[in-house]
């Protein structure tokens, strides 16, 4: 009788250590695909880390915009000779004596598929 009870605990024990092994290997399981598929996981890591990217190169295109703009700007308002271009070709002014000559502009036809 005792030979039986030492066999059924060390057959529950052996049991035990498999179950518990498999228990922890589903549980890694899981773990890992949170880690790669979650969400803070790998994939949206890697998808975060693109979009900083772009946003970093649309921000130095915004910031070479903005110092072109500053440039023209005190131009603009400093600079005689901008001011004067500026007002020649936008606004088609002259100076006394001086003659401006537009042409007209053609009619941009239709650009449809003919039959």
């Amino acid at each position: 009788m005792l030979g039986v009870i030492k066999s059924g605990r060390e057959l529950l024990h052996g049991l035990r250590g498999k179950l518990a092994t498999v228990g922890i290997g589903i549980l890694l399981c899981v773990v890992a695909y949170h880690a790669i598929f979650g969400a803070n996981g790998l994939m949206v890591y890697e998808q975060k880390r693109k979009e900083s990217r772009e946003l970093d190169r649309q921000l130095k295109t915004l910031q070479q915009q903005n110092a072109t703009l500053e440039l023209e700007n005190k131009a603009l308002k400093n600079d005689p000779k901008t001011i004067e271009k500026e007002a020649r070709e936008r606004l088609r002014y002259a100076r006394p004596g001086e003659y401006v000559y537009t042409l007209p502009v053609a009619p941009v036809a239709p650009t449809g598929e003919k039959k």
